[in-house]
């Protein structure tokens, strides 16, 4: 990648004509309520860019999930009604940047890791990754 490209804000022209480049081919494996509303738990799926941004949103424009899976705000990405965390959380805690976060439950992955643990929505796919999109069913008693 070249200095001008590591230089340009998310969302850039360049930035844009990088990611639109190329055509890249995941596996994407869905689950729980995903996998109802797609139809399927394993397909196949390609689309212009590398990114991660780039496969969601060439996904959410064909399959209607998006709001299941990605929270807008830092509210609908918190789960509500569990114990205050300590001051200082052992181990390094990642997280994306509002509007990037997954919904509470809701997971993406890449290869078998959850995006944060990448480079969250700027993370580069290459062809034959894999990418999970989670969001379990939920039971109670």
């Amino acid at each position: 990648m070249s200095a001008d490209a590591t230089s340009q804000e998310p969302g850039s022209e360049s930035d844009r004509e990088r990611s639109t480049e190329a055509t890249t081919t995941v596996e994407v494996r869905c689950t729980g309520h995903v996998r109802e509303a797609v139809g399927t738990h394993d397909l196949e799926f390609a689309f212009e860019g590398d990114r991660l941004r780039d496969f969601l949103e060439a996904f959410f424009a064909e399959y209607d999930v998006e709001e299941m899976l990605i929270a807008e705000t830092e509210d609908e990405a918190t789960a509500h009604g569990w114990a205050e965390p300590p001051e200082e959380l052992p181990g390094t805690w990642r997280k994306n940047p509002e509007g990037e976060q997954t919904r509470p439950y809701a997971r993406v992955c890449i290869n078998g890791r959850f995006n944060e643990h990448y480079e969250g929505f700027e993370t580069e796919l290459e062809d034959g990754d894999r990418v999970a999109l989670i969001y379990p069913f939920m039971f109670c008693c």
